[in-house]
C-alpha cells in the first residue's frame, strides 16, 4: 500500500462532501479527459464541490466537475461542466449501482490527483447526513476550535512568567 501512495499529489478535494455524507467506502477511478484538460487540473483549476457519480449504461459517469478551461488552450478547450466518464472494472461499476439502487447510497468524487502521470479520482459511496447530524458536526467543530484557542492562551500566559 505505501507504493500505492507514492507519487500522489492531491490537486482538489470535496470538503462538502466530508460535512453532507457519511463516507462508507473509497473506490480508485481513472478519468477520461482531454489534453487541455489534464493541463488545467496541473495548475489546479478544479472545482468538486457539487460533483456527483451515477451509473449510466453500464459505464460509470462523474457529473458537476468543474475543470477551468485552459488558457492556451484555445479552440481545444471543451465544456467546463460537461459529464466525464469514469474508468474502473466493468465488476466494480456493477456492484456500485447494486448498491447505489438497493441502499440509497450516493456516488461522490471525494478528491481528484495525480498518480504518477495520470489522473486519478477517489470516490465515496456515501450516506447522507441528516441535519441534526450536520449540526452535531458543527458544534463539534466549534468546541475543538474554542479549546484548541484556549489552549494556545494559556501557553502563551505560561511562557511570560
Amino acid at each position: 500500500m505505501e507504493q500505492h501512495n507514492q507519487g500522489r499529489k492531491i490537486v482538489a478535494q470535496n470538503r462538502k462532501a466530508f460535512f453532507d455524507y457519511f463516507v462508507e467506502e473509497r473506490y480508485e477511478a481513472g478519468i477520461e479527459l482531454y489534453g487541455t484538460e489534464v493541463k488545467s487540473i496541473r495548475k489546479g483549476a478544479v472545482n468538486l464541490k457539487d460533483s456527483y457519480c451515477s451509473v449510466e449504461k453500464g459505464e460509470l459517469i462523474a457529473s458537476g466537475i468543474h475543470i477551468s478551461p485552459y488558457e492556451q488552450g484555445n479552440i481545444f478547450n471543451r465544456n467546463p461542466l460537461r459529464d466525464r466518464r469514469l474508468l474502473m472494472h466493468k465488476k466494480e461499476i456493477m456492484r456500485l449501482q447494486g448498491l447505489v439502487s438497493q441502499k440509497g447510497l450516493t456516488l461522490v468524487p471525494l478528491s481528484m490527483y495525480f498518480s504518477g502521470s495520470r489522473v486519478k479520482v477517489e470516490i465515496g459511496l456515501c450516506r447522507g447526513k441528516k441535519l441534526y447530524d450536520k449540526r452535531e458536526a458543527i458544534a463539534k467543530k466549534d468546541a475543538d476550535r474554542e479549546i484548541e484557542k484556549r489552549m494556545k492562551n494559556r501557553s502563551e500566559k505560561g511562557g511570560e512568567e
